[in-house]
């Protein structure tokens, strides 16, 4: 997997336990389905992690099939990709992660107009530790 790759798994993480002062995507709802979509990757973070308190779980990352080419390639990902990254507890049992209760929902989608003034990203999640959703806007290249 590329460096590129990596750092946005770990941002769309990162993103999902943080607020930042953003255009408003109040308008980004949960897409219907995302679970059938390209399983992109997942990333446990366990208590073994300096992030375990805000960002613990099974992170399980989807991409539409929009930016799916864009994804194998590498980029530039067109308008109307989408990503969703689901965020749940888990336990291990048998030596196995099992998944567990949704924690949170992060959603990105790619508009180069709504979102011009944010590089064409428009972020919203759901969930976390107050239950309400946040806004913020992340910049993915290439």
């Amino acid at each position: 997997m590329s460096q590129r790759l990596r750092l946005l798994f770990a941002t769309l993480g990162l993103l999902a336990a943080t607020s930042f002062s953003a255009e408003p995507a109040d308008d980004i709802k949960p897409p219907s389905g995302y679970r059938q979509w390209f399983h992109v990757n997942t990333m446990i973070v366990d208590k073994a992690s300096p992030l375990s308190g805000d960002l613990g779980g099974m992170h399980n990352v989807y991409i539409n099939s929009v930016g799916l080419p864009a994804l194998k390639k590498g980029g530039p990902y067109p308008d109307k990709t989408t990503f969703v990254t689901d965020l749940h507890e888990f336990t291990v049992s048998d030596g196995s992660y099992v998944e567990g209760a949704r924690k949170a929902l992060a959603i990105m989608v790619k508009d180069s107009k709504k979102y011009a003034s944010t590089g064409g990203l428009g972020f919203s999640a759901l969930g976390g530790p107050e239950k309400r959703p946040w806004v913020c806007i992340v910049v993915l290249t290439a």
